[in-house]
């Protein structure tokens, strides 16, 4: 390195004999510039005395000789000498060492948070145990139809779910309860039950209008009594509807119709009266229902149209389900240890949670959810059901606040034996024992909606940690956001109350989940044709992209051809593409923000638009690899938050779930041959100007093949696109262009015709003028 065999070695004394570093630096790298740096040269003793005399590299530039000389005989010392130390370095035998490697600065990686309600804030997700996730989320409990409420909850809970074990890769161990012993339940299975009864005796048109007006009665007390707005408009509409249906039967009694006139009046009113009638036969008979078997019929018919619509909206099973009927013997022994602990106490056959005594303690804290609403007695009455809230159930307690463990049944209710007498468990109990069954002292994870933050979680919270005493039954509580129907709360009395069923009879699951998905899971989400027209819209935007990028795929291109040079283009959309996937997974680990997500993807999609269409002005092909790779990331997202089933490997699923692949693969090679056939037609009949042919050609496009789900895209220059899609937004889109032409149509009309007005009237006019010059003197 100091100069080949035959060459000598350059005089350093001068160099040598310079006091000040840097202008030694400078005259150094001078001397250095004439000599080549080139493998086989030795290095001799005059260079390393050359370089001691050097404490660190020179930080200019310019001395770039230097600089790497000395970090060559660096690494050969293993450590620069001091000055003055002797360096018992060898010339070297023309073999060089590799320099020394630094690791790259890097980047913090980014962390899950998620926003926990017991603290109000967005925190670092740590399992307790590893990867190990253990979550408890509140099911329904099963006594009428499911509706866009409980979608709300778990949609949101589904997507959280799928996000945490599919994208952040935890191992999640999910468990969600049934609850098929409540108040309300019993009620309305007594209430079906009394109805069921009353029916089967085919009450006579007079005794049927005596029991209603009997009905009524109660009735009005209880209108008269209530003060909720909501629940006084539906009172309000029941009775009105109720009277307006007795008439008819009054008048005919009156007249003595037929049989059958009456008789359809008498169905008339006995639908109409239905829930006025059920309410008064419990009032008076519900205590003589005993048999256990009508309090589970109710709950099990629900429970199956329950998972029937969870299936339906694409929502994954629990791990496991629990059921309260099935854990009655585990709630006993739950119930007893409070007592046993100190914070439990039996009242006249029933358990009470003794919440003066919790929160004195210092090992534990009451109300960590919502404290400000400690002491909220009508939210504790609701908590307790309308069968627990009675002068003497109330009576029982030490303190307004404490709530049911145990109730003991009165007549007309499901009992079990317990300790304490015949009862069934009190609501908050329920999913205490079962989730501390099967998830023990602490969990990492516990969901629910927001309206059981207090009391439910709160007092399930409170048990729960009396049971275990500690303070720790929760690590991180998760509570979806209200639902709105149109900006106003969904009730029966407002006539907005959407079953699951329902909405799905006009919206996908699909397309209700990217409703969802383009919400926060934690804030209101209103659901409404807003709502659901922007997510119409997204789930087109993407699809027209992603059958887009298949039309691409199809192209046929050997082996060497599918990896093509990149251009500037190229380079800049993929630059894109990775800076997205970074925003989108920031946005993952910011409290799952699926919104933020969305938007992101869109902006991706809007990119590879722009791209494509440039392609297109240039009549070039587009990177098919990179397209591919983008829209493979995207429906792997969408996977992820499960608005696409696992077997479709590109986009959305054409035909249902099952038959996409299927489908598309199998009939897409014969409309590749029918489009290139056609557009072989086309060419003929313009060169041979046959219109005829070319009008058959268009009615196959336009009316025909979107009665198949086919849509062609005929592109000036370009090949013919060819695209499977649903075939009702075909028949749409064909509906609106139709409407469209119709409305160009109009008004090209309306324009004629203004103008031919404009004319006739300037004609009348010329000639209007004519006359007045003519009779002028």
């Amino acid at each position: 390195m100091a100069g080949s065999s035959g060459q000598q070695a350059p005089d350093y004394r001068s160099i040598l004999s310079i006091s000040d570093e840097a202008a030694r630096a400078q005259a150094l790298n001078e001397h250095l510039s004439t000599r080549s740096y080139v493998q086989g040269y030795s290095l001799s003793q005059a260079d390393v005395d050359a370089f001691r005399q050097l404490s660190t590299p020179p930080a200019d530039p310019q001395l770039f000789h230097v600089a790497r000389w000395f970090r060559h005989i660096e690494a050969l010392l293993g450590s620069p000498c001091g000055k003055g130390q002797p360096c018992r370095l060898q010339a070297s035998k023309g073999r060089r060492v590799q320099p020394q490697w630094s690791p790259p600065a890097g980047t913090q990686p980014c962390r899950l948070h998620l926003y926990n309600s017991l603290t109000r804030n967005k925190e670092v997700f740590i399992p307790q145990d590893g990867k190990k996730v253990t979550w408890y989320c509140c099911g329904p409990t099963v006594y009428d139809a499911s509706h866009m409420g409980h979608a709300r909850s778990y949609i949101s809970f589904d997507i959280l779910r799928r996000v945490l074990k599919d994208y952040f890769k935890f191992d999640v161990f999910y468990c969600m309860n049934i609850t098929d012993i409540d108040d309300k339940i019993i009620k309305r299975a007594r209430q079906n039950h009394l109805f069921e009864q009353y029916l089967e005796k085919r009450p006579e048109a007079a005794q049927l209008l005596e029991d209603v007006q009997a009905a009524l009665k109660p009735f009005s007390v209880k209108l008269n009594e209530t003060t909720d707005p909501d629940k006084k408009q539906m009172l309000e509409r029941i009775q009105h509807e109720v009277q307006l249906a007795t008439e008819p039967l009054e008048k005919a009694v009156q007249s003595r119709l037929t049989g059958e006139e009456v008789n359809s009046c008498v169905e008339v009113l006995l639908e109409e009266a239905k829930d006025l009638l059920s309410d008064w036969l419990d009032s008076t008979l519900g205590s003589d229902v005993t048999d256990n078997s009508i309090f589970s019929k109710l709950p099990k018919f629900w429970e199956g149209e329950f998972h029937r619509d969870m299936e339906a909206l694409n929502v994954l099973p629990p791990d496991v389900l629990t059921r309260v009927s099935e854990y009655v013997p585990e709630i006993v022994n739950f119930v007893q240890k409070i007592v046993d602990n100190g914070y439990g106490y039996v009242s006249n056959g029933s358990v009470y949670f003794d919440t003066v005594k919790f929160a004195s303690s210092e090992k534990h804290s009451y109300g960590k959810l919502v404290p400000e609403a400690v002491g909220d007695q009508k939210a504790l009455q609701e908590g307790e059901g309308d069968l627990s809230i009675s002068a003497d159930r109330l009576s029982e307690k030490r303190s307004p606040n404490d709530f049911a463990l145990w109730k003991a049944s009165k007549p007309g209710e499901p009992s079990w034996p317990c300790p304490w007498g015949k009862g069934r468990p009190g609501w908050h109990i329920e999913c205490s024992a079962m989730a501390g069954t099967l998830l023990g002292a602490s969990m990492d994870i516990h969901g629910g909606g927001f309206d059981l933050r207090f009391p439910h979680h709160d007092n399930e919270l409170a048990q729960s940690e009396a049971y275990f005493e500690n303070d720790c039954w929760v690590r991180y509580f998760l509570h979806t956001g209200h639902l709105t129907i149109a900006g106003c709360k969904m009730s029966k009395s407002l006539k907005n109350f959407i079953t699951i069923k329902d909405a799905l009879k006009k919206h996908s699951a699909r397309q209700l989940r990217l409703a969802f998905l383009m919400h926060s899971w934690k804030d209101t989400l209103d659901y409404s044709s807003n709502t659901m027209e922007s997510a119409l819209q997204y789930e087109k935007f993407l699809n027209e992209f992603f059958l887009n990028v298949k039309d691409i795929l199809r192209a046929p291109v050997d082996i060497t051809g599918q990896f093509e040079k990149w251009g500037e283009e190229e380079a800049e959309l993929n630059k894109n593409f990775y800076d997205k996937k970074t925003a989108i997974h920031e946005a993952l680990c910011d409290n799952v923000d699926t919104r933020t997500v969305m938007e992101e993807m869109r902006a991706l999609v809007s990119q590879c638009n722009l791209y494509m269409a440039a392609r297109k002005a240039m009549r070039k092909r587009p990177n098919r690899a990179l397209l591919e790779n983008i829209a493979l990331y995207l429906t792997h997202m969408l996977k992820i938050f499960g608005a696409i089933e696992e077997e479709s490997s590109l986009g959305f699923p054409v035909g249902g779930s099952g038959t996409s692949l299927n489908l598309e693969s199998t009939v897409m090679p014969y409309l590749q041959v029918l489009s290139e056939f056609r557009e072989g037609v086309r060419k003929i009949a313009r060169e041979q100007k046959v219109p005829e042919v070319l009008q058959l050609s268009d009615a196959l496009r336009d009316d025909i093949l979107p009665e198949l789900g086919v849509r062609f895209e005929d592109h000036e220059g370009l090949p013919t696109v060819v695209k499977l899609v649903d075939r009702n937004t075909l028949l749409k889109e064909r509906e609106e262009k139709r409407q469209v032409e119709e409305e160009k149509r109009k008004k090209k009309e309306e324009a004629a015709r203004r103008k031919q007005e404009q004319e006739v009237m300037h004609f009348l006019c010329l000639g209007v003028g004519a006359l007045l010059g003519r009779s002028a003197p």
